[in-house]
């Protein structure tokens, strides 16, 4: 299956050539946790699954990362609806600013791209997040360790099998 996002909802493509909406409501944007067709989103850009089925999705317009079971329920794992920032915390302390791309790693963890932000996070399986690379506020292109790289809207993050992390930065290039 192929799983995209399309306006407000998340939708999946069957090998068959199915298309059906998993979750939201074509052009009803808000933030909304609940069962597939209730759950809202704004923006949704980057998704990413788990080895359960778990869907995960960076709601660009709330500032929130978002999970979707294979039942189909919605719900905010971290960040705030409509609150920016930029805050390590768990759950719904932290705070994101235009959350894009992301993707769940070989241990669990989510990886998320904060593009407004300029940097990387790490959701892990409890819902903390830290900031693994890039200073809120501070970009650039910089090659460092950890907080001391920069990143100029990074848009997407793609893991490799030994687990190294490549990030699409928008304004150098693929790092």
């Amino acid at each position: 299956n192929i799983v995209v996002t399309d306006s407000c909802t998340i939708r999946k493509l069957t090998p068959a050539g199915i298309v059906t909406t998993m979750a939201g409501a074509f052009y009803t944007a808000g933030s909304v946790n609940g069962p597939g067709a209730q759950a809202r989103f704004a923006s949704p850009y980057g998704l990413s699954a788990d080895i359960s089925g778990n869907v995960y999705i960076a709601d660009t317009g709330n500032n929130t990362i978002r999970k979707l079971t294979p039942e189909g329920m919605v719900s905010t794992i971290a960040g705030l609806p409509r609150s920016t920032g930029s805050i390590d915390g768990t759950g719904i302390g932290a705070r994101f600013d235009s959350p894009m791309g992301l993707i769940v790693d070989h241990t669990g963890n989510i990886i998320v791209v904060d593009s407004s932000n300029h940097t990387l996070r790490k959701i892990t399986s409890l819902g903390v997040v830290t900031t693994l690379a890039g200073t809120a506020g501070e970009y650039g292109c910089v090659d460092a360790i950890g907080l001391a790289a920069r990143f100029t809207d990074p848009k997407d993050v793609a893991i490799d099998n030994s687990g190294n992390i490549y990030v699409v930065d928008s304004q150098a290039t693929i790092r």
